[in-house]
């Protein structure tokens, strides 16, 4: 067991994320599965399409074919698809 010079207490585990860097700013990524785990997802079908809920955000979907695709695309890589959708969300506020 990690023990620390403070009581004995055990390390506190550091995260599975990376540091990457970007625009030559070094950032802390975490791994795809703590970014799935942190926010909720919800399925909603309605009688044409389906509302996918991801955190807090609603998406809405004309087609199951076009949601389907869109979650895998975020199970697959939630980094960068938060980062689109994020930006995407972004420029539909300043309208």
């Amino acid at each position: 067991m990690n023990e620390t010079m403070n009581g004995g207490m055990p390390e506190p585990q550091l995260a599975a994320g990376t540091i990457v860097q970007e625009d030559c700013v070094e950032q802390w990524k975490p791994s795809r599965v703590e970014l799935l785990r942190y926010h909720q997802i919800n399925i909603r079908f309605l009688s044409i399409g389906c509302v996918i809920d991801v955190g807090c955000k609603s998406v809405p979907f004309t087609t199951i074919k076009e949601a389907m695709k869109a979650l895998n695309d975020y199970i697959t890589n939630p980094y960068e698809v938060t980062k689109i959708w994020e930006e995407r969300f972004t420029k539909e506020e300043e309208l």
